[in-house]
């Protein structure tokens, strides 16, 4: 969503809070599985009630606060500890309409939620730890706090899978990425390098090749995962080369990616290989572990929604961006999503007779 270009000045503001989530706050988010118990639930006797409560926030959930506080729902935004999404961790957002300087993702976030804010959204920067969808209205608990609502809009996001080294974590947004859609412009002429071997990894690469002067699809195994048809376009390109049996041990540079160090699979032999952009593709891993047994996942995860829609499985609660996306995730589609949601949500509501 974001971009791994030049640094841009963040607001003072919110440094602390970038600087947190950079640090892996985000792993806070969505913990608990179905049936754990939160750490302080609050008795069940003195809820707070609202018509409309949003779980989670990011471009899709404060998009879908600014339309529900417009229609007057009054909706209350329980954003997490690592609010804000993916874009918190960007610097440059280049590709999102009316910002034709560009905005960092952190600022982006900020001027979302003084919109939503405007119009009477009630934010909460704390952490959902259970949820019971089983009646209305339904039921969520943060670690201090008790809920119901009429209507629940869900925006927790998809968090990167990413390779797990230091060297990686320490560069990210300065060479290292899991967005070629997004960042792929910002190193024209340049070697650029893919992890991954199934069809998502085997798209970013032919992605790439529109800016690259290289493309390198790392894979530790022998063969692509991706289909056969992706696999031979690859194949095809004469600027995509294959560093088959391959691991990443590290990513080099100081500030900015100079390379990756790869080690052999089968030999242990270990060689550099010079990019000056990586893009990790070995897939996303949706924030749902909180709805698991309470709605309807696909099998990677992802709340299933019906088709044109952000109905879920259970009647009143809905579901937008990358939560229940996992083929675009991007910022705007996210936040058409949430815009989705919160007419949704209206309609449904004053169907209801909840006005």
């Amino acid at each position: 969503m974001g971009s791994v270009g030049a640094a841009r000045e963040i607001p003072s503001g919110w440094l602390f809070r970038w600087q947190g989530a950079r640090a892996g706050v985000t792993s806070r988010r969505c913990v608990k599985r179905n049936g754990d118990a939160p750490e302080s639930k609050m008795s069940d006797a003195n809820p707070e009630h609202t018509r409309v409560l949003i779980i989670g926030s990011g471009p899709a959930g404060y998009t879908a606060a600014i339309y529900a506080s417009r229609a007057q729902l009054d909706p209350i935004m329980i954003g997490g500890m690592a609010f804000g999404g993916q874009l918190m961790l960007t610097t440059d957002v280049e590709n999102y309409p009316g910002f034709p300087e560009g905005v960092s993702g952190p600022e982006m976030m900020e001027l979302f939620r003084k919109q939503a804010e405007r119009f009477g959204t009630q934010f909460l920067f704390e952490d959902v730890t259970e949820v019971d969808f089983s009646e209305r209205p339904f039921k969520v608990w943060t670690a201090d706090r008790a809920f119901t609502a009429d209507a629940v809009l869900i925006s927790t996001g998809a968090s990167a899978k990413w390779l797990g080294i230091d060297s990686e974590q320490r560069l990210i947004n300065n060479g290292v990425s899991a967005c070629a859609t997004c960042d792929g412009a910002f190193f024209r002429d340049k070697a650029m390098a893919v992890v991954g071997g199934g069809d998502t990894a085997i798209e970013e690469a032919l992605f790439l090749t529109r800016f690259a002067s290289k493309v390198t699809v790392i894979h530790r195994r022998d063969e692509l995962r991706a289909s056969k048809i992706m696999g031979e376009r690859a194949r095809a390109h004469e600027l995509i080369d294959f560093a088959w049996n391959s691991q990443v041990k590290e990513v080099l540079g100081d500030e900015f990616v100079t390379g990756v160090r790869l080690v052999d699979s089968q030999t242990g032999e270990q060689r550099d290989l010079d990019i000056d952009a990586l893009f990790v593709a070995i897939g996303h891993q949706p924030n749902t572990g909180l709805f698991t047994g309470k709605l309807d996942l696909d099998d990677a995860g992802y709340i299933r929604v019906e088709a044109g829609t952000t109905r879920t499985s259970v009647e009143g609660i809905f579901a937008c961006g990358d939560v229940s996306d996992p083929v675009y995730r991007q910022a705007i589609t996210a936040a058409g999503t949430g815009c989705m949601a919160a007419i949704e949500s209206e309609r449904w509501l004053a169907e209801q007779g909840i006005e």
